[in-house]
């Protein structure tokens, strides 16, 4: 039996859903307007047609990497709870997260990137009429993740805020008092291009600045893609995605890590963002976030 990408990805087929397509079920993986922008970032499309599409190894459960892929770089992965996977990047065991982040379990430190506080007020000052609430959301994310992962240090790896524009009173309240229930979280931010427009947060804020690239070995924290002649690139910026195809011209698209061996880049965190959907170099691997899961795309 043929099985569309769509489904095999956790999702309603397109063709069995309205035209403005709404979340049934957990299982119901679906583009709303304001996580996946349509035309956002538009670069490279990705298509995995039809039963192919459902030998991808789900990572809640299976391995991350085919079998050429694990030679790269000391990238393996090991199966955890669902949700999240564990991989060993240079010689660290860390955690990607459906939740678009990268958790590293020894340091207790949480990496997320390109979370864009802010956005949807500038959008406003601009005389764009953009609801309300985008803030409040991604703050409440952000402690839901440090909560499960108890981590002690949470790094951001650029875009923290998103425009000069955006920097209201709201804003600046709405953080404080996150911040507030949060005192003992040290916060480290890679300054990024949006960030040198928006100005660096507030002293109040409790929030360390470093310039990109920052090292932490044996990592190098980078707001934009690069390869550093040692060490193991985090990064963020391109905001990765990836569109999934089937032959019946279904298709979804998903946020996704790019995972390769001498960097890892992490999916925007913000839901107030676009997808530059991309296609995975030699020894790249594209994880998939669907939902509440995780799947790894075959090359191609």
């Amino acid at each position: 039996m043929r099985v569309c990408a769509a489904e095999a990805a956790g999702a309603t087929c397109c063709s069995r859903i309205p035209r403005r397509p709404v979340v049934r079920s957990r299982k119901t993986i679906v583009a709303d307007r304001t996580e996946f922008s349509p035309g956002d970032g538009l670069r490279y499309g990705y298509r995995c047609v039809g039963a192919s599409l459902t030998r991808m190894p789900l990572l809640s459960t299976r391995s991350l990497f085919a079998a050429g892929a694990t030679r790269q770089a000391d990238a393996r992965a090991s199966p955890l709870r669902g949700g999240a996977v564990a991989v060993t990047l240079a010689g660290e065991t860390v955690d990607l997260l459906a939740e678009r982040a990268l958790h590293w379990p020894r340091a207790r430190t949480l990496f997320v990137a390109d979370v864009h506080l802010g956005k949807a007020a500038a959008f406003r000052a601009g005389g764009i009429p953009v609801p309300r609430g985008a803030t409040a959301h991604d703050l409440a994310r952000l402690a839901a993740l440090i909560e499960r992962t108890r981590a002690a240090h949470l790094v951001i790896l650029g875009d923290f805020l998103h425009a000069a524009a955006g920097r209201v009173a709201a804003l600046d309240a709405a953080f404080a008092q996150w911040r507030a229930a949060h005192a003992s979280l040290s916060i480290t931010l890679v300054r990024g291009n949006h960030d040198v427009n928006a100005g660096d947060p507030p002293p109040a804020w409790g929030v360390t600045v470093v310039a990109d690239p920052h090292p932490l070995a044996p990592f190098v924290l980078c707001h934009e893609p690069a390869t550093p002649r040692t060490g193991y690139a985090l990064c963020g910026h391109v905001h990765p995605g990836v569109r999934l195809a089937g032959s019946a011209h279904e298709s979804v698209r998903l946020p996704c890590f790019v995972v390769g061996p001498r960097r890892a880049l992490l999916p925007a965190f913000g839901r107030l963002t676009g997808l530059a959907l991309v296609r995975p170099a030699p020894g790249e691997t594209l994880v998939a976030i669907a939902g509440s899961r995780l799947f790894a795309l075959p090359p191609g």
